[in-house]
């Protein structure tokens, strides 16, 4: 079997050239395709770290390095709970909700790029099978292979 010719190839491929693209944009502004995406899950009340892991899907040690970096930044402030020393909540400065603003405004520009290149039935059928693979992938449990 060829690389190229599994849909895991065209998936990863698809992805890496828009997480390129969204890094390019976002190296202009003086942040990362990642910190973006945090940037933009961040409320205005302030957003547990717990929160902010499981709305992004990055993993815990990743996301520490990108806080350290967007707190580096002045993009973000934390604060520890009162009454739970082990609650977190992140914060976004002045400078921070100027760049969550770049970043929703780079997200729905380049959103409505797409959209508009693809019919409404092919944005349909693009995004049913998106989820049929998501649900698929998550769902996949293979089966181990005893050796003799």
């Amino acid at each position: 079997m060829s690389q190229d010719n599994t849909l895991d190839y065209f998936l990863k491929t698809a992805w890496q050239t828009v997480a390129n693209k969204y890094n390019v944009i976002a190296s202009q502004h003086g942040f990362t395709q990642a910190a973006g995406y945090i940037l933009i899950n961040i409320h205005r009340d302030g957003t547990p770290v717990s929160q902010i892991a499981n709305s992004t899907g990055v993993k815990t040690t990743s996301l520490s390095r990108v806080l350290n970096n967007l707190e580096g930044l002045g993009f973000i402030y934390r604060e520890t709970s009162d009454t739970d020393k082990r609650s977190v909540k992140v914060y976004l400065t002045e400078l921070g909700r100027e760049k969550r603003k770049i970043a929703k405004d780079v997200v729905r520009e380049f959103n409505d790029y797409l959209s508009n290149s693809f019919s409404e039935k092919e944005r349909a059928n693009m995004i049913k099978m998106l989820v049929k693979i998501n649900e698929l992938a998550t769902n996949y449990a293979p089966v181990m292979q005893v050796e003799p």
